[in-house]
């Protein structure tokens, strides 16, 4: 808390076109050498819609964003300097909830990173990419069980605590898994920023996310498999919900799983094949 308080006490407020949109703080690394670098970052955030203050230490080589915006489009717009950027750590504007994270992969191409971020006791933050996906609409869900033995298969049902029916996110009657649909674009790719009133972190730590082929009918759908799945179609890609960083809580790596370094993970694929280290130089992360 105390390093959070000293953040915000320091941070240049930036009027923005989204001020009724609920913001988190994302804490970048980003290769910075010099003020004219800093001020580079700075002219590429400050009064863009979605981003509310930008703090830059060039010291520190750390670019702290108060933004609206997903994490993949703050990147996008750091990286548009010429640097790159790592995300380091994610949180709220106000108390720490808790965080984690998903690395998304399975036996075919579509692979991605999705971030939880606790808000508050009532609203979830979900904030992704995924790679290698159908251009269009799919399903995407948290899943009981944190067993990737038979890749996505093993992961279980819907995470539904109290036993209700399929349904869409704003639904009273829904499993606390649903999160509804995503939507990649012609290139493959999703990138989202999710609000969901009924998912509490410190319930899904240990359980898995789940992509789905198709589109979720949110329980609307005349099918037999719409009132318990959505019938969204087959598994693509899933990941276990690990505990992450929040802000400054992430000194070297990204992810204990991988032992991947900052910048290792910035040119490596997001998850699956070639993202893992496999020598024993770097210690584990600590999260």
């Amino acid at each position: 808390m105390g390093s959070h308080n000293k953040y915000k006490s320091c941070l240049v407020t930036i009027v923005s076109s989204t001020i009724d949109v609920e913001r988190n703080i994302l804490e970048f690394a980003v290769q910075m050498t010099c003020d004219s670098c800093a001020e580079k970052v700075r002219a590429a955030l400050e009064g863009k819609p979605g981003v509310q203050s930008v703090k830059i230490d060039v010291g520190k080589e750390e670019v702290l964003v108060e933004s609206a915006l997903t994490s993949h489009e703050v990147q996008d717009l750091i990286e548009s300097t010429g640097r790159r950027a790592v995300l380091k750590g994610i949180g709220g504007t106000e108390l720490d909830l808790g965080a984690a994270v998903a690395m998304m992969g399975g036996t075919g191409p579509v692979q991605g990173v999705v971030r939880f971020l606790q808000l508050s006791e009532e609203r979830c933050l979900i904030d992704g990419t995924i790679d290698g996906l159908e251009p269009g609409t799919h399903g995407l869900h948290v899943h009981t069980l944190g067993d990737l033995t038979q890749d996505c298969q093993s992961c279980g049902e819907h995470y539904n605590p109290y036993g209700r029916q399929h349904g869409a996110p704003q639904d009273p009657d829904r499993h606390v898994g649903d999160l509804g649909n995503i939507v990649a674009g012609p290139d493959g790719r999703a990138s989202f920023r999710l609000e969901d009133p009924e998912l509490k972190v410190w319930d899904v730590i240990g359980r898995s996310l789940v992509v789905d082929a198709g589109e979720d009918d949110l329980g609307r759908g005349a099918h037999p498999l719409s009132k318990l799945t959505g019938n969204s179609g087959q598994r693509l890609a899933c990941g276990i919900i690990a505990r992450a960083a929040g802000l400054f809580q992430n000194a070297k790596q990204i992810c204990a799983c991988d032992g991947v370094t900052l910048w290792e993970e910035r040119d490596r694929p997001l998850a699956g094949t070639g993202r893992r280290k496999t020598t024993t130089e770097t210690p584990a992360a600590h999260l």
